[in-house]
């Protein structure tokens, strides 16, 4: 995907660059080669300098609390149907508690948008961001059954909590929001825990190699 040709606005764009090229210095970002670009003083400029108050918000938290926002819905429409038709019971008893737990991130992050002046529109509506569950993958799951519907998931479940997990990390270390990075240090912790138990499932390891 060519991120430069998103049509967002400015200050959006280039908050995804910055969070989406965090990840791919990180290693595990799986990105376009235009995020993979993105150079480190472009990251530089969208960090707050010293002395920015808690409450001014940056490009990066503009960008994170945008993204995370609709990667969390997403996810909550894949989990559900999880939670309904998975065949083994354990994956089914897992995607209820994380969907639970991504339903209560929501409740934050849409409080954090409104706190930021933030419309509650998905401005990524269309775009195949990683770690996004897209109507595709949606179509996808809804037509698999059985071991492969459980397969579909658990790879599924796996990238958006690794990649999100990636994202808030960027925001935690260049946000300029208190309330921003801690949202974001507890979205990371929720997420360790969350592929510890997702890789001890049932055709865990089949299904992510």
């Amino acid at each position: 995907m060519n991120l430069i040709a998103l049509p967002l606005p400015p200050l959006h764009r280039a908050a995804v660059l910055v969070l989406l090229g965090a990840l791919a210095l990180g290693g595990t970002a799986g990105c376009s080669p235009a995020a993979e670009s993105a150079p480190r003083t472009a990251q530089a400029r969208e960090s707050p300098p010293a002395g920015t108050p808690a409450s001014t918000s940056t490009a990066t938290d503009v960008g994170w609390v945008q993204l995370m926002t609709p990667m969390n819905q997403q996810a909550v429409k894949l989990l559900t149907l999880a939670a309904e038709r998975a065949a083994e019971p354990r994956v089914r008893d897992f995607a209820a508690r994380l969907r639970t737990g991504q339903e209560a991130e929501l409740v934050r992050l849409k409080a954090l948008l409104t706190r930021m002046g933030l419309p509650g529109t998905d401005v990524h509506a269309g775009h195949d961001m990683p770690g996004m569950v897209t109507v595709r993958d949606l179509d996808a799951a809804r037509a698999a059954e059985g071991s492969a519907f459980d397969r579909l998931v658990l790879v599924q479940i796996r990238d958006h909590l690794r990649q999100s997990a990636q994202v808030s990390r960027s925001e935690i270390t260049s946000g300029g929001r208190a309330d921003a990075r801690e949202l974001a240090a507890a979205l990371v912790t929720a997420r360790e825990t969350s592929l510890a138990e997702l890789e001890r499932l049932p055709d865990a390891v089949r299904a992510l190699g």
